[in-house]
């Protein structure tokens, strides 16, 4: 049905898309002096708010804490007992805002930037087209920019029985009401790591299935190795390298069946499937499914108004980095604005996104924690560096010890030869994410050997990795 346009508008800016990337995008023009427009047509906050970032963490925190509580002298016996799922639960509802973005609405109006509600589909260069919930369109038109900030959206395999099945996908997992009793993951990476994590510390029975050798496979190998064990000594299944064929719901609250090949299967109450994520590019006039190239300032390749900033130009899709990457997008956008080139665009300018090529921050928040910056050795090697890996065990660090009897971890630092300076870091172990933003500052800027002998890591905190990783690498 075709409906009558009820108004229109013109702004400098447009975007396409409320979360956290599209937030960021209009607050820095909007900082910058320009008039701004965003559409959202679910959530305003987006994924990272209400299904990601926030509610996975509030679920797996708990379990964590217990964990590290269990660890430690004087307090085993006080956290024997399982965690109140209930209490979690509603937690997990509280921080998302029982999925109301009344706030974040607030927010953007407080910095004067036009909301929209409803689908908003490219309808020309600089021209949007919002059709709203109650069915009015409304047409904006940008003097400077259009910025898509979608997103990215959960992949499900073509697979006999499983629309039948209605699977967990990343959504269901962090926002279920209930603990299933039984829950198989399809897949190893982040989403399967962490939710493996988190629903088996409240109470479920996990099984992971890994199609690859083990669990996330695009870390360094012994970072999934330390997962894994984890996991296992926990109670969970680790399945690796096998392949679903089909699912099967018995009825339509019953058990499910994972057919697997080779004839074996799993049962479990729910199945989460996370293998991959594919751009939100459908609903704005894009091809579905493409993946938008830009270039380092965001903008969309063979265009001068279009951007593309978060997971929709998939080169990390990380909600930290998607905001990074507003940050860039939305001075470049200022900057052009004035009708000039962009000043002093060169790598590690404010208006250029170098990080996403030589440093991308990440932490796992299973238990133990895991998380990197830059590049793994392999990545090193394939660019064709000359690189030397520096490898730790973690009980050599005495803050290790402290932080628990019986520590395990392992850190990694990748060192280019030619230039001396570190170009990855990669760690494992309870409490190791607090450590990660060292190493991101020493790959941003390049540091030396030489000068980060000099920054002196605190006695005894377990950022003495780095004075033990040095020293290995100094010999």
């Amino acid at each position: 049905m075709t409906h009558a346009v009820e108004d229109e508008q013109v702004h400098d800016v447009v975007v396409l898309g409320a979360g956290p990337v599209g937030e960021n995008v209009a607050d820095r023009v909007r900082a910058a002096g320009l008039s701004a427009a965003i559409v959202e047509s679910e959530l305003i906050g987006g994924e990272c708010s209400y299904w990601a970032c926030m509610p996975s963490k509030a679920l797996l925190r708990p379990g964590i804490a217990r964990s590290d509580a269990r660890a430690l002298p004087g307090l085993r016996g006080a956290v024997d007992g399982p965690l109140d799922a209930a209490a979690v639960l509603a937690h997990r509802n509280e921080v998302v805002g029982d999925w109301k973005d009344g706030s974040q609405l607030d927010w953007l109006d407080s910095i004067g930037v036009r909301v929209l509600r409803g689908h908003g589909r490219l309808a020309g260069p600089r021209r949007v087209e919002v059709v709203s919930p109650e069915g009015e369109r409304h047409v904006l038109t940008a003097r400077h920019a259009v910025a898509v900030c979608t997103g990215s959206r959960a992949v499900l395999p073509e697979l006999p029985g499983l629309p039948g099945a209605r699977p967990w996908t990343s959504r269901e997992a962090t926002s279920s009401q209930k603990v299933p009793e039984r829950l198989a993951v399809v897949g190893g990476g982040v989403v399967g790591a962490e939710m493996a994590t988190a629903w088996q510390a409240l109470g479920s029975k996990v099984t992971v299935l890994v199609r690859g050798g083990g669990l996330l496979p695009r870390m360094e190998p012994f970072v999934g190795e330390h997962v894994a064990e984890a996991l296992g000594q926990r109670g969970a299944d680790i399945l690796d390298g096998v392949s679903v064929t089909a699912v099967v719901r018995d009825g339509s609250t019953g058990p499910v069946t994972v057919l697997l090949e080779g004839g074996d299967h799993v049962e479990a109450d729910e199945v989460l499937f996370a293998t991959g994520r594919a751009p939100r590019t459908e609903d704005v006039g894009l091809e579905p499914g493409s993946w938008l190239d830009v270039d380092d300032s965001l903008r969309v390749l063979g265009t001068d108004w279009l951007y593309a900033v978060g997971d929709v130009n998939r080169r990390a899709l990380l909600t930290h980095q998607g905001k990074y990457q507003a940050r860039i997008a939305g001075a470049a956008i200022a900057a052009r604005a004035q009708g000039e080139a962009l000043p002093d665009a060169g790598s590690w300018s404010a208006y250029a996104a170098t990080a996403d090529h030589a440093a991308v921050p990440q932490v796992v928040f299973t238990d133990p924690e895991a998380a990197a910056v830059g590049l793994t050795l392999a990545e090193a090697e394939r660019a064709g560096l000359r690189v030397r890996a520096v490898d730790l065990d973690m009980t050599q660090v005495a803050g290790a010890g402290l932080y628990a009897p019986g520590y395990r971890g392992h850190a990694r630092m990748v060192v280019d030869l030619d230039r001396e300076v570190v170009v990855g870091a990669t760690f494992v172990g309870p409490g190791i994410g607090e450590l990660l933003h060292s190493a991101t500052v020493a790959v941003v800027g390049e540091v030396p050997i030489p000068r980060l002998w000099h920054a002196v890591p605190s006695y005894p905190t377990l950022s003495e990795a780095w004075l033990r990783l040095l020293e290995a690498y100094r010999g």
